[in-house]
């Protein structure tokens, strides 16, 4: 495995190995709801999640592979919530905005803990590529099954689609950091663009 990857679950054989990793993105996620993206150092998450700063790196090569990964294990979470939840609405828009302004409310629940995570999803370059393409396929899955209900695997199409409307709602979450939008405003936006994209 490239030294510019993230060692995933999939790759780590041992219980040992996993609960590390564990650690790893429990104080990621605990640095950054108390402080934000500065507040999130490889030597403080290192110290907190009680691993030398050396094995840290092994597992996550820099600040960003880290909480592009953290921000992957929260959709994980918030898929796994959902998966065996019938979403409400009678249209796909519907059931769309039902899951995206439930997850960002989530988000924005937390404030500095979501402008860590948007932070280093905008920052991320082409070796964080492996972590982006979970964090796109989570969202896919969570979105192509609020689309479709009943359906395992999405299409090409509805990959596409999905894509589309993260980054309307990545554009959003970021005005939303940033200050630019009020979290109505931010509600406003991704619903105006998921019944353009949608039209149904």
């Amino acid at each position: 495995m490239s030294a510019t990857n993230s060692l995933n679950a999939e790759d780590l054989g041992s219980a040992a190995q996993r609960d590390r990793r564990k650690r790893i993105l429990d104080a990621t996620i605990d640095l950054a709801s108390k402080g934000g993206f500065d507040a999130v150092q490889m030597r403080a998450v290192a110290d907190q999640a009680d691993v030398a700063l050396g094995t840290l790196y092994r597992y996550f090569p820099s600040k960003i592979h880290l909480l592009v990964s953290a921000l992957g294990r929260e959709f994980e979470r918030t898929e796994a919530a959902r998966r065996d939840v019938e979403i409400p609405g009678d249209t796909a828009s519907e059931r769309v905005i039902n899951v995206l302004k439930g997850t960002t409310r989530g988000l924005q629940s937390s404030p500095h803990l979501t402008e860590a995570l948007t932070r280093a999803f905008m920052f991320a370059d082409a070796s964080v590529q492996a972590e982006i393409h979970q964090v796109g396929m989570l969202l896919s899955t969570m979105l192509t099954r609020a689309m479709h209900p009943g359906q395992s695997e999405p299409t090409d199409d509805d990959v596409a689609i999905t894509r589309i409307i993260g980054d309307v709602w990545l554009a959003a979450l970021v005005g939303w950091v940033t200050g630019r939008m009020t979290a109505a405003e931010t509600g406003a936006q991704i619903e105006r663009a998921v019944h353009l994209i949608l039209r149904d």
